[in-house]
């Protein structure tokens, strides 16, 4: 018979077909550098509490990192026979020092030991993303900032609204990935409590100081309840779920370059690198790594969906339901990492076509709310110039005209009150820099806000 470490009251081996259905090595074998870290920890913890002697703590110190350097250099055999990456380093360890290595498991359990793994893993990725979130924030501001002068239309319904600085567009986004950003800290915040010591749920008869290692290893203190500390999964709900909300921002944006790149917008052009080909149609440049983040949007959201079905019914406290927590963790965490990367490359290598943007702000009648506000402060009701403006718009498309190709002629017979100076007001230059109020288009108003988000990364810089 095979000996598990808790097989003492069992009779009979695990069935094989249940020991491969069970085990989760292939899976967490990515947190075996936290659990050494943790494992390091909390020895020297029970070593400083007289738990451990000197002698035992530095046998197992040795032995741990031995381990991790077995893990470090690829040297190190993953077997689904040890069931979990905690199984799999204690038993190497007691390979290497001897039964010994079983004190390394003294006052805790897998139950605290794989939250505080998935903690410590958590800690170092969000480091990561936060940093691939200020890269692509500051993509932005230097788009925007290089862009400051080029005029675009503004969409509502994707129907063509108001001319708008494209560096305002930009900005948008920007703020976006600003809410995101801050909403990552809050995830941190709200994870980084250790919980290490709740044990099983209970906590243990030993004396230790879970105070120590959580300064220790990083944290801001212990947690506060061992029940719920080992059957909590919030942080992951918490960081899959911003995931989402920051995938669905890349998803808009992905959509919005996707239709300005095709013929009929053409009002930017995808650099080589990050299209494809037709295996049939020798003239067709996709946008497939944009196609493909709405794609994976989809995804974030099943893996979100997933840990929230996982967990909705578990009774209190640990389950081993929580062990399918991990796989839509890792796989949100690779794919949204991915993304932020191309995203942002997506982002420097596109070329904007400014006469095209600018064009279709002009031809588009989308100085008609300035042609209104003109009207309005000549006297008229606003209400009534609305009314008015919508009659000249019909009037125009019916003779195939702008607003800019009317005469005064033309435009008397609809207010008196119109003078030559309405084409200042239906200018589409004049227009975006009369939009002075704050968070508009107006350029000072933009060049205010790049300052802003300068302000954002400076403050946040890693």
């Amino acid at each position: 018979m095979i000996q598990k470490p808790w097989g003492g009251r069992f009779k009979k081996n695990l069935d094989i077909d249940a020991e491969i259905f069970s085990a989760s090595i292939s899976i967490d074998k990515e947190l075996a550098i936290y659990d050494i870290k943790g494992s390091l920890a909390h020895i020297e913890m029970l070593n400083k509490q007289d738990v451990l002697k000197d002698s035992e703590y530095l046998q197992l110190k040795e032995g741990l990192l031995k381990v991790e350097q077995e893990i470090k250099e690829n040297n190190f055999v993953f077997k689904e026979s040890d069931e979990d990456i905690h199984m799999a380093i204690e038993k190497r360890l007691t390979e290497l020092i001897g039964s010994i290595g079983g004190k390394i498991h003294t006052a805790r359990s897998r139950n605290d030991q794989v939250a505080l793994d998935v903690k410590l893993y958590l800690k170092d990725k969000i480091e990561s993303i936060r940093r691939l979130l200020l890269l692509l924030l500051n993509s932005l501001i230097i788009k925007a900032e290089k862009h400051i002068d080029t005029i675009m239309p503004g969409y509502t319904h994707l129907q063509i609204a108001q001319p708008i600085l494209f560096a305002h567009y930009m900005l948008a986004y920007f703020e976006m990935f600003k809410r995101d950003y801050n909403r990552l800290l809050n995830v941190l915040n709200q994870l980084n409590y250790s919980p290490l010591g709740a044990a099983a749920l209970a906590g243990t008869n030993f004396d230790i100081d879970r105070f120590y290692v959580a300064n220790k290893l990083g944290f801001i203190a212990p947690t506060a309840n061992s029940i719920d500390t080992v059957s909590d999964r919030d942080y992951i709900i918490e960081l899959l779920s911003m995931v989402s909300i920051s995938m669905m921002h890349l998803s808009r944006l992905s959509e919005d370059l996707i239709i300005y790149s095709t013929k009929e917008f053409s009002f930017i052009t995808l650099s080589d690198e990050f299209t494809t080909g037709s295996s049939i149609m020798p003239q067709k440049k996709n946008p497939d790594m944009l196609e493909l983040i709405r794609g994976k949007c989809g995804s974030t959201y099943g893996q979100l969906m997933a840990l929230l079905t996982i967990l909705k019914g578990l009774p209190l406290s640990y389950n081993r339901d929580l062990q399918e927590d991990k796989k839509p963790l890792f796989d949100t965490i690779k794919e949204y990492t991915q993304t932020l990367v191309v995203i942002r490359k997506v982002i420097d290598t596109m070329e904007l076509n400014k006469s095209k943007m600018e064009e279709s702000a002009k031809s588009s009648f989308s100085t008609a709310t300035d042609l209104a506000d003109y009207l309005t402060s000549k006297g008229l009701p606003f209400r009534d110039a609305h009314r008015i403006v919508g009659n000249i718009v019909l009037y125009a498309l019916e003779c195939k005209k702008t607003l800019l190709d009317l005469t005064i002629d033309e435009y008397k017979n609809f207010a008196h009150c119109i003078d030559k100076d309405v084409y200042e007001h239906i200018d589409i230059y004049n227009s975006v820099n009369r939009k002075l109020s704050y968070g508009g288009t107006a350029m000072i108003r933009v060049q205010e806000q790049i300052g802003e988000a300068k302000n954002f990364i400076n403050e946040n810089k890693i």
